[in-house]
């Protein structure tokens, strides 16, 4: 009897729980939010899985992650996953329980130069069971404290690592499970989930909308707080990270992982505000890229702009100045102040031969051993009409100049000299104010222009040995990844900008950029694409990775203290036993100003290494180098850059030792 009693109390329960479940799983759904509701609004970008089980198994088990793991700032993130994986791994019925739901992390920058990371997890109908939160404490082992508090009507669950010495908290609000190390995220998310700001940012939304679901996750990037995130790696805002800063709202990306390469498709939507450039090429169509014909192999970051005709671009371009009254008057200014200077129409004697793409090219000189040279390069409809209105231009100039400057030849291409000072910033605004006072030369059906004339001598000498991407098979393989016609393309070779960033930065910058040089490199080629559709860009960024010992190998990457070693070593001392053959052989010498009178080259410790005198850009008059302890080495003449009369060499004591006539 007693047996039958239990049995019936036994299925009145189960009836009863199972209709609790049927209410809790088919009928009470109106109670859920949404995980981007719970994202605090100053997110600098958004991770979004369907499958997180999935894509962090692929991810983890990828070379790339295995090599990016090894960096703090990744592994801050690894660490954090992991740390969810520990606390629940007693437990895989609750993990298979979870299992494939929808989360997000976030990245915010909570301090001046910190930031960190915030999760929603989607717990879906099993958080109404509450299963998570009631069992929080027995998935946790001895290596933690487990802790709570209120904050505005909601339990903060408060998880300490006594080997970290890190909190983790966490919080359940309605169906979400929320996530953080930083206590304000999680207090941010509570505060503003009833009102919720990036969920309802139109935007976002159609962003969100237009983005597919890919092999893997989702990014979203809110563009507005770039300079801000960027400023947490490094104190240089460079005008590419302000014209993006400025312009852009949110940008959203689906990504694929296939092996090695990484790819991604998405869009970005303008702000009303955006620069003029990316409205100007908006309206202005594309066409195909071919700058890259002659960028030279070692270019480390080489930026497109195509449109369907630049006088179409032009006039879009002035147009939307107009929308700034003060801005287009100061434009005005500008342009007639030339225009009267030298009595020139820029719009029949310079726009007027201009074709359908110009680039920026930066990159490492290999003729005088410079780390940020910086090119910018016109394709022109005619060649033979660029060249009659340039010289109109230069005889314009030299009317009005005091500066004498004679063509000088290098390798069968004219080196001419524009000294108009800020003509580029003038003309086409901010992101050209670098190239000012430029030299220029022609190559094939492009004019290219450079503020130093060894960075036009690079370019010359890559395309006559053929060293240019369009013979590199590594770039080749890289731009079969983007469309051959498109308005915005950027392409970064890593290696390369990583030694002009180097370089020229402040000493705080390069301790972290030696630091984490190796993660900056294993992605030797990056590219962004920007195509213009109805009001947004359509994007597509890629990404190569590469074995990092493959990539030092491949660029032949000398570290930073091996240069230093370099640079002490024992000096050799010319004695009269020597071959004056060998002593007597002068590098060829890249002045950095062709108008001076002399050029003098230092050491790195700023002591004279050589100094020249000049004519017409070449060698013409006295040489004298000299040893690292000052004493003279060589002395000698030049005549129209070639050795001339009798040259000496000296030992330490500045004792002549040989000579040699020329």
């Amino acid at each position: 009897m007693k047996r039958k009693q239990l049995l019936i109390t036994g299925i009145v329960i189960l009836i009863g729980f199972l209709i609790y479940l049927t209410y809790i799983f088919l009928i009470d759904n109106n109670d859920n939010i949404k995980s981007i509701y719970l994202i605090p609004e100053d997110a600098v970008y958004i991770i979004e899985s369907q499958k997180p089980l999935d894509d962090w198994n692929a991810i983890s088990e990828s070379d790339i992650w295995s090599h990016l793991n090894t960096n703090s700032y990744f592994n801050e993130l690894s660490v954090n996953l992991n740390t969810l994986d520990t606390i629940f791994k007693k437990e895989k019925k609750l993990l298979d329980y979870i299992g494939n739901r929808e989360i997000l992390i976030s990245a915010h920058i909570y301090a001046p130069k910190k930031y960190s990371f915030f999760y929603a997890i989607d717990l879906q109908k099993i958080a109404k069971l509450n299963v998570v939160k009631s069992h929080l404490n027995t998935f946790i082992n001895s290596n933690f404290k487990v802790s709570k508090r209120i904050y505005h009507q909601h339990e903060i669950i408060e998880i300490y690592s006594k080997k970290t010495r890190e909190t983790l908290h966490i919080s359940f609000i309605k169906n979400q499970m929320i996530l953080s190390y930083v206590h304000s995220l999680i207090e941010a998310a509570i505060d503003q989930y009833k009102t919720p700001k990036i969920g309802r940012d139109l935007n976002f939304i159609e962003v969100n909308k237009a983005v597919s679901y890919g092999n893997m996750f989702r990014l979203f990037f809110n563009f507005k707080h770039l300079k801000e995130f960027s400023n947490v790696f490094s104190n240089e805002n460079s005008e590419y990270i302000t014209l993006f800063n400025n312009s852009l709202n949110w940008s959203g990306f689906s990504f694929d992982l296939d092996e090695n390469n990484i790819t991604a498709n998405g869009i970005a939507n303008i702000n009303i505000d955006a620069s003029i450039y990316l409205k100007a090429l908006q309206k202005s169509g594309s066409s195909k890229r071919t700058i890259y014909n002659i960028a030279p192999k070692q270019t480390a970051l080489y930026t497109s702009f195509t449109f369907s005709d630049f006088s179409d671009f032009y006039s879009n371009f002035e147009t939307i100045q107009k929308e700034n009254t003060e801005q287009f008057r100061a434009y005005l200014d500008g342009t007639e102040q030339v225009e009267n200077l030298l009595n020139i129409k820029l719009k029949d004697h310079f726009f007027s031969w201009i074709d359908n793409e110009i680039a920026l090219l930066q990159m490492h000189s290999t003729v005088s051993q410079s780390n940020k040279d910086i090119a910018l390069i016109l394709k022109t409809n005619d060649i033979d009409d660029a060249k009659e209105n340039l010289d109109f231009i230069l005889n314009q100039i030299k009317k009005r100049s005091p500066v004498k400057f004679k063509a000088v030849n290098y390798m069968g291409h004219d080196i001419n000299y524009m000294s108009i000072k800020g003509f580029f910033k003038i003309i086409l605004g901010n992101l050209f104010k670098n190239i000012e006072k430029p030299y220029f030369t022609i190559i094939e059906d492009y004019v290219v222009f450079s503020n130093s004339p060894n960075t036009l001598k690079t370019i010359i000498k890559n395309y006559k040995e053929k060293e240019t991407l369009a013979f590199s098979e590594d770039f080749e393989d890289f731009n079969d990844r983007f469309d051959t016609r498109t308005t915005m393309f950027v392409y970064a070779n890593m290696p390369y900008l990583y030694n002009n960033l180097y370089y020229f930065s402040n000493n705080d910058t390069k301790v972290s950029l030696k630091k984490n040089k190796d993660y900056f490199i294993c992605f030797p080629q990056v590219g962004l694409q920007l195509s213009p559709n109805k009001d947004v860009f359509k994007m597509r960024l890629a990404i190569d990775y590469e074995d990092i010992d493959l990539v030092k190998s491949k660029y032949k990457l000398n570290s930073v203290s091996s240069t230093k070693n370099n640079s002490i070593t024992t000096e050799k001392e010319i004695n009269n036993t020597m071959n004056p053959d060998v002593v007597f052989t002068i590098p060829e010498i890249y002045p950095t100003d062709l108008t001076a009178k002399s050029f003098t080259k230092k050491n790195s410790d700023g002591t004279t290494k050589f100094s020249v005198e000049l004519k017409d850009g070449k060698p013409h008059g006295k040489y004298k180098s000299y040893y690292k302890n000052g004493s003279l080495k060589l002395s000698g003449k030049f005549k129209k850059g070639e050795q001339n009369g009798i040259w000496r060499a000296y030992n330490f004591k500045e004792e002549s030792v040989l000579k040699k006539r020329f």
